[in-house]
């Protein structure tokens, strides 16, 4: 999928002249490629969040400061530890005729068999690494997940990707499994028989 941003020039700043770009409701940000060096941006806070919420590895159109329009994507996102707001950006430039290496979000579809045995769904991974062309990158990768027991795994190698795709994650890495719900201790304890007393020993005392 290839969305469209547009950035704008920005000088090197100080970190008070940041704090003002980020009052104007602007993310710093930087754009490294062959063909356009490195270049401070900054991006319309709204556009940039709405970005990351429902597109974070997609193919970007970037509408650079001089008006040229480059394939990028995101490379990192830099945010507080606390708020988890965005802070900096950085994008690389891409070329549309070699692979590259991203994430895709994973969409898992059917009812598990284990859980309607009462086994519970525990989901590992919600994406995949892959390598493939950029125009080949799906906007998610559909896991039927119907086919799972109770007790059983579903790893990388397991799923199904289209043409082209090379899936990075290790192979072993689980992604989902079906686990076998544990008995209450509580229960355990009640279910088992009380103990007897050892022979020649006296019965404890009970008080009314």
């Amino acid at each position: 999928m290839s969305v469209k941003i547009k950035a704008e020039a920005r000088k090197d700043s100080t970190k008070s002249e940041i704090k003002q770009l980020r009052d104007k409701g602007k993310i710093p940000g930087v754009v490294n490629g062959k063909k356009v060096g490195t270049s401070p941006i900054a991006i319309d806070q709204k556009q940039l969040l709405d970005l990351l919420r429902h597109h974070p590895h997609a193919i970007i159109e970037m509408e650079l400061p001089d008006g040229m329009k480059q394939p990028v994507m995101v490379n990192e996102v830099q945010r507080d530890k606390l708020s988890r707001e965005v802070l900096h950006i950085d994008f690389h430039q891409i070329n549309m005729n070699e692979p590259v290496r991203t994430s895709v979000t994973l969409e898992f579809i059917g009812d598990a068999a284990g859980t309607r045995e009462g086994g519970i769904m525990q989901i590992q991974h919600h994406e995949l690494d892959i390598r493939c062309l950029p125009e080949q990158i799906p906007d998610s990768i559909q896991v039927d997940i119907s086919h799972l027991k109770l007790g059983e795994n579903l790893i990388a190698s397991d799923l199904k990707v289209p043409a082209g795709i090379e899936v990075k994650t290790d192979p072993f890495e689980v992604i989902a499994t079906i686990l076998t719900p544990q008995k209450d201790v509580k229960e355990d304890e009640e279910d088992s028989p009380a103990e007897e007393p050892a022979a020649g020993q006296p019965a404890p005392e009970t008080t009314s």
